[in-house]
């Protein structure tokens, strides 16, 4: 049995589709926000930084979002390569590619004030769009050959993983530098459209009430 620590369409959302593509027991725990539960003492010894998600597990409480999928990738198999499949490499240099790279770089976009202060945010901004697309355009080339750790046709870690990232970019202003358009990505659009079908996907996105295409054209 897990325990995961959410808030609405926050980090927490790539776990807790994981979870419900698995089929898994777990109780999702709605953070209070508001009143401060980020910053108390038991929230602190799930995450000592304060942040989401932490995940309550049978060997201990989890953070980091990337963490706590290949613990739940190797723990139940069938959405990732196993730790002894020819397809492991491969899937393993894009997976931290798209937390080391994207994730971050997309944390960039919606936060610039953490890089470099409020009075350089713009410039943060426009330099991370910039190099997000590089990004994109990198994986997306990746995806083209349909393999089966981010497959048009099946569900995959990975899948959910960038589908969530392109959710968030995709929610930015039209206008604004950060916005991206899923569909400027082919192969990665069709993996979106395939997953945002999932019954797991439908019934996260009825539980966090994000509406049904939440990843091609989220609200």
């Amino acid at each position: 049995m897990y325990t995961l620590r959410f808030s609405p369409d926050s980090a927490s959302l790539i776990v807790r589709l994981i979870l419900e593509e698995l089929a898994l027991p777990y109780e999702a725990r709605q953070i209070d926000r508001a009143a401060g539960e980020l910053s108390s003492p038991e929230y602190r010894a799930l995450h000592p930084l304060g942040k989401i998600p932490a995940m309550e597990t049978p060997n201990g409480p989890m953070f980091e979002s990337a963490a706590i999928l290949l613990y739940l990738s190797d723990r139940h198999p069938g959405l990732a390569p196993a730790p002894d499949a020819q397809d492991r490499a491969a899937f393993l240099k894009w997976f931290f590619f798209t937390s080391t790279n994207i994730h971050t770089t997309l944390m960039d976009i919606y936060y610039p004030e953490r890089v470099a202060g409020d009075a350089a945010a713009g410039s943060v901004v426009t330099h991370a769009s910039a190099k997000m697309k590089t990004l994109l355009a990198a994986i997306n080339q990746a995806a083209e050959d349909n393999p089966n750790w981010l497959s048009f046709e099946q569900p995959s870690l990975l899948g959910y993983y960038i589908a969530v990232l392109m959710r968030w970019l995709g929610q930015n202003d039209p206008e604004a530098t950060g916005y991206i358009k899923a569909s400027d990505y082919p192969a990665l659009h069709k993996v979106l459209a395939m997953l945002e079908m999932r019954p797991a996907s439908l019934a996260v996105a009825a539980a966090e009430g994000l509406g049904k295409t939440i990843f091609t054209m989220p609200s």
